[in-house]
């Protein structure tokens, strides 16, 4: 098992029920896939320094994970197809 923090930029046109549902789904991801979400810290609506999907801003949200490297593939591939995630960028912690 290794650490991992996980920064994913949600869609800001999403309502706070909408909002959580994503990140529980994520979660729920770290979770079938045989790993534990340690803490999860929302950092709230920022603005990006580039659009991405014609939007200006997105909502962040970094996730403290463990869980085994060969499930990290899998993890990506379902945020990819998640529509109203943006961009998701997983990185291993030393």
């Amino acid at each position: 098992m290794r650490k991992y923090e996980l920064v994913c930029i949600v869609h800001p046109d999403l309502d706070e029920t909408a909002f959580k549902g994503v990140v529980e789904k994520v979660n729920g991801w770290v979770t079938e896939f045989g790993g534990t979400v340690e803490k999860t810290d929302v950092w709230g609506r920022r603005r990006m320094a580039y659009q991405i999907r014609k939007q200006r801003e997105g909502q962040y949200v970094l996730m403290n994970i463990t869980m085994p490297a060969v499930a990290t593939a899998g993890l990506e591939r379902n945020m990819r197809f998640q529509e109203s995630v943006l961009r998701a960028m997983l990185t291993l912690v030393a």
